[in-house]
This record gives C-alpha cells, structure tokens and sequence, in this order.
C-alpha cells in the first residue's frame, strides 16, 4: 500500500465547469481540531476542495473566487450559516440566493437546548425547529411567532450576579436558540422561494459524500499526511 500511494500521481483537482449556473454546495469536514478540507459540491459531484485548518470566511471566499475563474457560474449557494459566511458571499457575488443548510439550523437549536430540554419553553422550541424541513416560511414564522409570544416574559428573566453586581439573563441559551431561528429565517426557505432553481435544502449531499470516503479512509489507520492526502483527493475526485 504504501508503494501504490507514493507512485500514485497526485490528482490534479482541474475543475471542469458544468454549461449551465449551478447551485453550489459549500462545506467541511475535519480529522482533528486543526486538519480538515472544505468542499465545494454541485449536481453531486465535488468541484474543489481545499485542506484547511479552520472554517474561516475568508476560505469559503476564496474558494468562491477560484471557482469564478475555472468557469463556474452560481445559480445559488447552500451553506451551514457559519458566521461570516454568508456575508462574505453576499458582497462577492451579489445578487446570488443563499439558501443555509435546514439540517445545521436544527443541529444548532440542538446545541443550544440538548436533545432532551428541561425546561418546557425549551421542549416546544425544540419542536418548532424540527419541522423547519417540512413547513413553508408564512407557517414557520407564525409558529415561531406564537412561541415568543407565549414565553416573551420568561425568556426575559434577569438575575444579579453576586460578584459583580451586572444583571443577565437567566435563560440565555433559550434566548441563543430562538434568535437563531429568527435571525436567520430570510435564508433558510429560498429554496422554496426561488423553486426553478432546484436548489437543495441542506448540505447533506457534502455529508454523504463525507462519510463514504473518510470511513474507507479508517481502514488506512497510520498513513502520513502525504499518503492520506493522496488517497483523500483521489476519494474526492472520484466522489
């Protein structure tokens, strides 16, 4: 194995452009803290990867750029709503729908309120956010709308901090999940708003995509970098 990967020439990662605008598929996936590649991926094929050692911005922006100039037309972009992102990609390309990725939002409500919330306005938060893949925007944002309206007060609680004396709120990360969800809500149904363009409503394509080759690439526990960067691309190329 380890003559096949040092003969193996390295993949040349040349992206060939499809001739139609394509809605592009923007995510990453990492080994460690500080070892991952980012994936651009359209009509289920990657375009471009990159390794990198962290979910900057400005790597989803150059990445974009690259794109740009091997011939890739936007018709959209799917992301995960990682901050700073969309923005990024709102000033590159204007204009451009973005569609954030349903899948993240409710991993990110999740975060928040556990799988198993305590508390009751936490239970039915939690249950809102998990029928964002299966309600149209008008019904999402009144349910959504109800609850803050039925729990406005409790969210609002504040208490004192003995040692400083600053009051906060003592529900913070109820309050962190709900104004997720209504923060981000312009992004989270293009997809049904702008249905001509096919665009996908998660990044799961990504996902799958993951998975397949980072489980083959279990089997080769102990490859160097080099090695493992050779049978990762080739994995992507071919994916």
């Amino acid at each position: 194995m380890r003559r096949y990967f040092d003969e193996a020439s390295p993949v040349t990662g040349e992206v060939v452009a499809p001739p139609h605008p394509v809605a592009v598929i923007f995510d990453a996936t990492f080994f460690s803290r500080h070892d991952g590649v980012l994936v651009a991926r359209a009509e289920k094929k990657n375009l471009l990867w990159r390794e990198v050692s962290s979910e900057k911005a400005e790597y989803y922006g150059e990445m974009a750029d690259d794109l740009v100039y091997a011939g890739i037309r936007f018709s959209a972009f799917v992301i995960d709503g990682r901050r700073g992102v969309r923005q990024n990609f709102e000033k590159k390309c204007p204009g451009v729908p973005i569609q954030l990725c349903q899948f993240h939002q409710i991993a990110i409500v999740k975060r928040y309120l556990t799988s198993n919330p305590k508390l009751e306005a936490g239970k039915e938060l939690r249950q809102i956010a998990l029928t964002l893949s299966e309600a149209e925007r008008g019904e999402f944002e009144a349910l959504l709308s109800d609850w803050h309206s039925k729990w406005k007060n409790f969210i609002s609680e504040r208490k004192v901090d003995w040692m400083t004396g600053k009051k906060h709120f003592v529900h913070r990360r109820l309050r962190s999940a709900y104004r997720s969800l209504k923060s981000n809500m312009p992004w989270l149904f293009t997809y049904l708003e702008r249905p001509e363009l096919n665009i996908p409503n998660t990044t799961n394509t990504c996902d799958g995509s993951f998975a397949h080759w980072k489980n083959k690439l279990k089997l080769h526990r102990g490859l160097s970098r080099e090695r493992r960067k050779k049978m990762m691309d080739y994995f992507l190329e071919n994916s």
